[in-house]
């Protein structure tokens, strides 16, 4: 069983962008509007769930998503801060659930809840590679 003794709640984390052309639902194929898109903030809360517990990992370790539940209330034009921040709420066994929201300079724009599971790097990549070898 892996060590998530120091991982507890109420840890934080938080990451930030600028939003830009390359970061819009039309660059990335969600929508058609030229605004923050949603695949985009939702890359920015994963961040900040990563750097609110990543660097607390047993070596050989790290956290992978496994689930979100959030919404995306506001559009956010280019040019404008996103920052999103990531709570720890608790630790069962290896996953880790954190409260989130995203934010830009001028108010909220998305959050929910994100769940991580901790997974030992070297089986986790012998088990990508067992799947490339089994795909056609």
């Amino acid at each position: 069983m892996v060590d998530l003794t120091r991982i507890h709640s109420g840890l934080t984390g938080s990451a930030q962008i600028v939003v830009g052309p390359e970061h819009t639902a039309p660059f990335v194929g969600s929508g058609r509007v030229a605004v923050l898109a949603t695949p985009v903030m939702i890359n920015v809360i994963e961040a900040a769930a990563l750097n609110a517990v990543e660097h607390l990992l047993p070596p050989g370790h790290q956290s992978l998503g496994i689930h979100l539940d959030v919404s995306h209330i506001a559009a956010t034009p280019v040019g404008l801060t996103v920052t999103a921040t990531a709570e720890v709420l608790r630790v069962e066994g290896r996953t880790i659930t954190f409260r989130v929201e995203a934010r830009d300079v001028v108010e909220a724009i998305g959050g929910g809840t994100h769940q991580r599971v901790v997974v030992s790097v070297a089986r986790f990549d012998e088990r990508v590679q067992r799947k490339l070898r089994a795909a056609p």
